[in-house]
Parts: C-alpha cells; sequence; structure tokens
C-alpha cells in the first residue's frame, strides 16, 4: 500500500482479469472472447472512420450507434446509453441508481466485479446465497433491499432465468433499480428488452465484446426508461463526457447492422458448446446447463486447481476462483471446434495420469 493513496481505496481488492499470457501462446479459454474475426463490415467501417476526422473528439452521444440499437431492439433513441465497454456502464450505474445507506443485492456466485463496485464507491451490499444447483436465488433477490444486480446469463455458472423470473424481480422491487446484466444473453437466453415498456425501474446491460467478436473495441450499451438513460447520462458527463471514440462508434454501429454475421457467430458457438458438453460429461464432469459461451465443468475426482494447472501445462487457460463454493469448478470459454478438441484431449491425458 502506498502512502499517498486516499483512504478509501486503501482496503480494495480490485477485479481480477483472465489472464493474458506473453510469454508462449496458449489456447485462451479463459476469458470469454469470440473465438471467431469481427464481421468484415466492421473492419471497413473502422478504416473508414481512420481519417483527418480523429484529430476532433468523438460524438458524445453517439447518435450513430444509439440509433443502429435503438432501430435493432424497436426503442426510442432516448432509451439507449453507450459507454466504454459494459463494466463502464455497470459502474456508472451503480453511482446512478444505489444510495450509500441501502443495501445492493446480488447473488454470491456471480461476475465478481459487483462486490468490487460496491467497495469502490462505498456502497453496502448483501451476497445471497445460491441454491444448491448454482441456480439464481430469486426469493431472496425480493424486496427490503436498495436495488438489484443480475446477471442473466450468471456468470461464471452460465445458467439463464426466463422472462417471468425477471418480472417477478421487478415487480417485488417497484421502487429500486433492477440491473440485468446481459453480456452472454445472446448464446440462448432470452433478453429482457421487451419489458422496457411496462417497468420504468429496469435497465439492461449489453455488451459487443461476446457475440459480436468485439472485446477489443470495448462497446457496452444500457437500455431502459429514459429517466434512467439521463441518470447515467449524468455521471458520464461528470467523468468524462467522452467515453466511447470515434473508431468504437463505426466498428460498433456496422456489428449491430450485420445481423446475418450475428446469428452465424452466436450459432456457430452454441453448437459447439453442446458438443463439448457432451464430451465432458463423457469424460466424467459434471456441466452446469449454459446459455452462455463457455461452461461451468467440476470433476468428482480432480480438484479443480489441479485440472487448471495441469491444462496450464499443456498449453491450455481455463478460469477458475480460489473460493469454497466454487474450487472445483472451471469456467471454460467455447473456442473453435480445434481448440475445443485440443481441451479434450489435453483432460484426456490429465485423467489418464
Amino acid at each position: 500500500m502506498n502512502q499517498y493513496w486516499s483512504i478509501r481505496i486503501q482496503n480494495i481488492v480490485p477485479y481480477t482479469p483472465g489472464e493474458q499470457p506473453r510469454d508462449r501462446k496458449f489456447i485462451k479459454l479463459n476469458t470469454n472472447e469470440c473465438p471467431y474475426p469481427p464481421s468484415p463490415k466492421v473492419i471497413e467501417a473502422i478504416r473508414a472512420a481512420a481519417g483527418d476526422s480523429l484529430r476532433l473528439y468523438p460524438d458524445p452521444e453517439c447518435v450513430e450507434l444509439r440509433s443502429a440499437i435503438a432501430k435493432r431492439e424497436g426503442l426510442d433513441i432516448s432509451q439507449v446509453f453507450c459507454g466504454n465497454g459494459s463494466d463502464e456502464i455497470l459502474a456508472f450505474a451503480f453511482q446512478a441508481f444505489f444510495d450509500l445507506d441501502k443495501e445492493v443485492v446480488f447473488p454470491k456466485i456471480t461476475y465478481s466485479f459487483y462486490p468490487v463496485y460496491t467497495d469502490f464507491f462505498g456502497l453496502r451490499r448483501k451476497e445471497v446465497p445460491m441454491n444448491p444447483d448454482f441456480s439464481d436465488p430469486i426469493e431472496l433477490l425480493c424486496g427490503e433491499n436498495g436495488g438489484v444486480v443480475l446477471a442473466n446469463p450468471n456468470a461464471p455458472t452460465g445458467i439463464a432465468v426466463g422472462l417471468s423470473v425477471v418480472e417477478k424481480l421487478l415487480q417485488a422491487n417497484p421502487d429500486v433499480v433492477v440491473i440485468v446484466d446481459e453480456a452472454y444473453v445472446d448464446f440462448g437466453a432470452e433478453s429482457a428488452v421487451k419489458l422496457i415498456s411496462q417497468y420504468p425501474n429496469l435497465l439492461v446491460v449489453q455488451t459487443t465484446s461476446k457475440s459480436r467478436a468485439l472485446a477489443g473495441l470495448r462497446v457496452g450499451w444500457a437500455m431502459g426508461d429514459a429517466g434512467l438513460i439521463n441518470g447515467l447520462r449524468c455521471v458520464r458527463d461528470s467523468i468524462n463526457s467522452y467515453t466511447v471514440d470515434r473508431l468504437a462508434q463505426a466498428g460498433a454501429a456496422a456489428a449491430i447492422e450485420d445481423e446475418k454475421y450475428f446469428q452465424f457467430i452466436r450459432q456457430r458457438v452454441m453448437a459447439t458448446r453442446e458438443r463439448t458438453e457432451k464430451e465432458l460429461k463423457g469424460k466424467g464432469f459434471t456441466v452446469l446447463p449454459s446459455q452462455a459461451n463457455f461452461l461451468f465443468a467440476s470433476h468428482m475426482r480432480y480438484k479443480g486447481k489441479i485440472l487448471l494447472d495441469g491444462l496450464r501445462e499443456r498449453g491450455v487457460l481455463v478460469r477458475w476462483w480460489d473460493k469454497p463454493e466454487v474450487e472445483d469448478w472451471l469456467r471454460i470459454s467455447i473456442g473453435t471446434d480445434e481448440e475445443m478438441a485440443v481441451l479434450i484431449a489435453a483432460l484426456e491425458e490429465l485423467i489418464r495420469s
């Protein structure tokens, strides 16, 4: 700890991202990146935007990008907010909608940025225990709180809930904001966007990082009642009005508009996920039902850390958490068919040895 750090951050434990190796070449199945390149139309749009106009600030309102999202989702542009990745938007939302004297509630096993945000912004939180099957403890998220955050599908489990469950949360928490983090929704789950017109307390957050193969571009967006969107704008414009750069706006808009390529990517990932799930189960793994671009798996005879280290030695990276509830589980991103074949072969070798 540095003596010049503020008291506010001295005890903060920051979010730990998945390993990005530089020392050797690995098959990266640890950060839920898309295994396929972005749409060619995205590259064309970025190249077209990379001209003399880079000397100028980008559009702070992201009108072109927000219009593309609104058109696709059947919303008004006033119901869409864009930012530098969904993580930034979530950070804005925690500041805009949650108060210091009320608990923010979310499941105990979920995206590990949520507790980081509450600590960083000085918020109170309540992490409710999961059901024995790792499904979300919905009843414990209903009522007597200062806001709800639900990843749907959940990370790292991959389990999704239906719209009736989201509606239950909205109805049980009418006076606070319910954030539904849909980073992985395009791989088999149902988006809550269609509920926005009925529930002014619903904020849906999505990203280009997964199903549109643009993790390197850092673009996310939120959708909700215009009042919520204005709250996000208030926070943004109090920090940095120009959060999405000119190239990112152009590339993301092209990705949103290329529906054919979007469908190609997500269908291919889902097909590989189903095949990999069957193969893992055939090797003695328990695999949770996933509607994301990853699988959460555990083997009855082998500790998760042993499998993690063994795979790394064989050139395959997966994600593991040193937490009692999930210490024997691995989160495995879905790669290409060839990459998943290498994973299965490496696991077979580990099990034999």
